[in-house]
């Protein structure tokens, strides 16, 4: 890398590393977290039976990384509602999403080039919030890999972790939609940058930060405008994820090229889609000796047919 092209790296990794989050990035982020509620079914319903019950939803979607980091690190709670400021914002945006007149300013945000600035806002706040999580682990447990990376996990997507404490609120009770049981791209990601972001804290991978700031953010909001424009949800490292459980936790080594490996798990439209090569390994796995073939009579019928 040349000296000028270093140097242009360091002005963005400073510049990103500076930016204010407040206001425009967390409007973006209040926007999309309460939208994404809203298109949850049940919530208009509720938003006309309780308010309340929708707002403190709508809350805990915009807020519920800093409740649950705070409960990790023994912190009040109810911690992030002594920011007057950002409540009055989020319930600004709140009032606005579910209740503006002929819901204009929901079928705003419905427009692909508003929505995809506005997700890609939030993945940039994104960075932050792991950072602020990572931070707060290391004031309090000093170089403690561990407890930076949960903590760091739950304050960059605590609102997903405790999803189903907010179906609770909204009277829904689906215990299969548990995050640690099936994660997310949000939650995935979010894991894969307090990873690094720890690991760099703890001085183990040599990047500076600003770098790897620059570097996750970059590819965390390219990944989050590609999927939204292509209507996919596929995990960019699905392949080695799959190849890594299939190794560690199911103790076997597939005898796979790379080109079959890749095509293992796509995802297309929100929805899992099995490739050729996975469908046929999942059929000759399953398959069984068939009645003719598999047994000793049968191999005699078979001999006695051929021969007459």
């Amino acid at each position: 890398m040349s000296l000028v092209e270093m140097l242009s790296l360091d002005e963005l990794s400073d510049g990103l590393a500076n930016l204010p989050m407040f206001p425009y990035f967390e409007i973006a982020h209040y926007v999309v977290s309460v939208v994404a509620l809203r298109e949850q079914p049940g919530a208009i319903g509720l938003s006309r039976i309780s308010p309340l019950a929708c707002w403190f939803s709508s809350m805990l979607h915009c807020f519920g990384g800093a409740v649950l980091s705070g409960l990790m690190l023994a912190e009040p709670p109810i911690a992030p509602l002594s920011n007057s400021d950002n409540i009055l914002l989020a319930t600004f945006i709140w009032y606005l999403i579910f209740y503006c007149p002929m819901d204009m300013f929901y079928n705003f945000t419905r427009v692909v080039p508003v929505r995809v600035v506005l997700s890609a806002m939030k993945e940039v706040t994104r960075t932050w919030k792991i950072l602020g999580g990572i931070t707060e682990a290391q004031d309090k447990y000093q170089d403690n890999l561990l407890v930076m990376i949960a903590v760091g996990w739950a304050k960059g997507a605590g609102g997903s972790l405790i999803s189903n404490f907010e179906q609770l609120v909204r009277g829904i009770w689906r215990p299969e939609t548990n995050e640690l049981i099936k994660m997310s791209y949000p939650t995935k990601i979010t894991l894969l940058g307090a990873v690094l972001f720890a690991l760099e804290e703890a001085e183990y991978l040599p990047v500076e930060k600003n770098h790897l700031m620059l570097f996750y953010t970059l590819f965390t909001v390219i990944n989050k405008c590609r999927m939204m424009l292509t209507g996919s949800s596929y995990f960019p490292f699905a392949p080695m994820e799959w190849l890594l459980f299939e190794v560690l936790f199911m103790g076997r080594l597939p005898n796979f090229t790379l080109r079959q490996i890749c095509g293992f798990i796509m995802v297309d439209n929100g929805r899992a889609r099995v490739t050729r090569a996975n469908k046929d390994w999942r059929e000759n796995r399953h398959n069984c000796p068939s009645p003719v073939r598999g047994t000793r009579r049968g191999r005699d019928e078979a001999d006695g047919k051929k021969y007459k």
